[in-house]
C-alpha cells in the first residue's frame, strides 16, 4: 500500500535519492556483490523509485518483484525502461493481509521505502519475524524518525505539526500507525529477532532550490490542520506566511528519516524460527 499519487512520488524522488544514507547503500551493495543475479522484493514499490536508486549499485543481472496494491502505480513501475540485465515482475498484493505471500519464492533482499511510518507496531514485528525466519535481509529506507523542523520558526508551527503527528498515527490500512516513532521501532524489532543492523540518517533538507516540494508539503500540512480541530482562519494565515517565506527564498524544512539494513544472523535466526516467538521492542 502506498496511498500516494504518481505526481507526488515523482516530486519527492529527487529528495529521496539525495537523502538516502550512503553508508547503508554501501552495506546493501556489499551484501549482494557476490550474487550473480540477486532477487529483490520491493514492498509498496510505488512507481519504482527504490529500484532506480538501488539497481545501479548491484550486479548487472537482477530480478525484481515489484509489490503494491495500487494497480496504476504498479503498472508504471513494471513498465519502466531498465537495462537489459534487469527483469521486472509486478505483483498486486495487499500487504496488510498477504505480507507472507509477497515474500514467497527465491529472495535475496527485501526492500521498501517511505512505508514503515504508515504501519502498526504489530505489522512491523510481523515483517521482522517473517523475514528473519526466512533469513532474508531487509533494506528499509526513508522512515520518518521525528517531527519536522521549520526555519524560520512561526508561532503556529507547533499546532500544525501536532496535527500532522496525530494524522500520521491514524490507521492507514495496517492498524494504528507508528508515525515518527517508526525508525526506532524498526531498529528495535530487527535487533529483537537476531539481526545485525546497519543504519544511517537520510534526512530531507529542503532549501531555496526545493520550493515546489516545500509548497506541496505545506499545503498538505495545512489540509491536515483544517481537517482537524484547528481554526480555519489560523491555518490559512499560517499557510500564507509560510508560502511568503518560500517565495522570498527564506524557508527551510528538515524532515528526519533513517535508513536501516537488517541482516539475519544464522544462530539467532535459527533459534527464533524454532521457538516461533518474539518479544515486543520498546520504541
Amino acid at each position: 500500500m502506498t496511498g500516494f499519487t504518481a505526481d507526488w512520488l515523482a516530486l519527492r524522488e529527487p529528495c529521496d535519492r539525495r537523502a538516502r544514507s550512503a553508508e547503508v547503500l554501501d552495506a546493501v551493495a556489499a551484501l549482494l556483490a557476490d550474487r550473480p543475479a540477486p532477487a529483490i522484493v520491493d514492498l509498496a514499490c510505488g512507481t519504482g523509485a527504490t529500484l532506480r536508486a538501488l539497481a545501479p549499485r548491484l550486479p548487472a543481472r537482477q530480478n525484481w518483484s515489484l509489490v503494491d496494491n495500487d494497480l496504476g502505480l504498479l503498472a508504471r513501475a513494471a513498465a519502466q525502461d531498465v537495462p537489459a540485465g534487469l527483469r521486472l515482475v509486478g505483483r498486486p498484493v495487499d500487504l496488510a493481509r498477504d505480507l507472507e505471500a509477497a515474500l514467497d519464492g527465491p529472495v535475496d533482499l527485501v526492500t521498501s521505502s517511505a512505508l514503515l511510518d504508515l504501519v502498526s507496531a504489530e505489522w512491523l514485528e510481523r515483517l521482522a519475524v517473517e523475514t528473519a525466519a526466512r533469513r532474508l535481509p531487509v533494506y528499509v529506507a526513508l522512515t520518518c524518525d521525528g517531527p519536522p523542523q521549520l526555519q524560520p520558526v512561526d508561532p503556529f508551527d507547533a499546532a500544525i505539526l501536532a496535527a500532522v503527528g496525530d494524522h500520521l498515527r491514524r490507521d492507514h490500512g495496517f492498524g494504528p500507525a507508528l508515525g515518527w516513532a517508526a525508525a526506532n521501532w524498526a531498529q528495535a524489532a530487527s535487533a529483537a529477532v537476531g539481526c545485525r543492523v546497519v543504519s544511517g540518517p537520510s534526512d530531507w533538507v529542503l532549501g531555496t532550490d526545493d520550493s515546489a516540494i516545500q509548497l506541496e508539503i505545506l499545503a498538505g500540512w495545512a489540509a491536515v490542520g483544517r481537517a482537524g480541530a484547528l481554526p480555519l482562519a489560523d491555518v490559512a494565515a499560517w499557510l500564507t506566511r509560510r508560502r511568503d517565506l518560500v517565495a522570498a527564498g527564506r524557508s527551510a524544512i528538515r524532515i528526519g528519516h533513517r535508513d536501516v539494513l537488517a541482516v539475519p544472523t544464522t544462530t539467532l535466526v535459527s533459534d527464533r524460527s524454532q521457538s516461533n516467538s518474539t518479544s515486543s521492542p520498546s520504541g
